[in-house]
């Protein structure tokens, strides 16, 4: 059986940073991960929640607060569940990334991990926040969306 090196396997979303930011442009990057954290991914053990992007001084992006829970079956191998992991990015995304998060007022959010082939990959996003009332106005245009849905699906 070959398996397809072109696959894509969801792992998880942030669909919360979809909800806080709105969301410009978006980068795939790889992540540098140990074989025990690959295969706790493997099992879709994984959550976002609270994580971001930092690109230090020498010009390399960290994802923060990524949480995978250890592998069950690891023991001594288990890295700590929410430690900073290298992002795999080219130079001129990280330049551009780090340029707008200094001067623009962006941020840079993970918004989904996935499975490409075998490799574990990590959409990054360039996001700027919203405000309260933004965030209010989008649930009610959603909520007159499902409400014009429903009203055509009845007739």
């Amino acid at each position: 059986m070959v398996k397809d090196k072109t696959a894509i396997r969801s792992i998880a979303q942030n669909k919360k940073a979809y909800h806080d930011y709105y969301i410009e442009t978006t980068y795939q990057a790889g992540i540098e991960l140990f074989g025990t954290e690959v295969k706790s991914l493997r099992a879709g053990r994984c959550n976002f929640k609270d994580s971001y992007v930092e690109i230090t001084d020498d010009r390399q992006a960290f994802l923060v607060h990524m949480h995978i829970s250890p592998y069950e079956h690891g023991n001594i191998f288990n890295k700590d569940p929410v430690r900073k992991r290298r992002l795999l990015l080219n130079r001129w995304e990280i330049n551009k990334l780090h340029g707008a998060i200094t001067r623009d007022g962006y941020t840079v959010v993970p918004t989904r991990a996935y499975f490409l082939g075998s490799y574990v990959k990590i959409d990054v996003a360039l996001a700027k926040g919203k405000k309260l009332y933004d965030k209010r106005d989008a649930t009610a245009q959603r909520d007159m969306k499902r409400q014009a849905e429903r009203e055509f699906a009845k007739d």
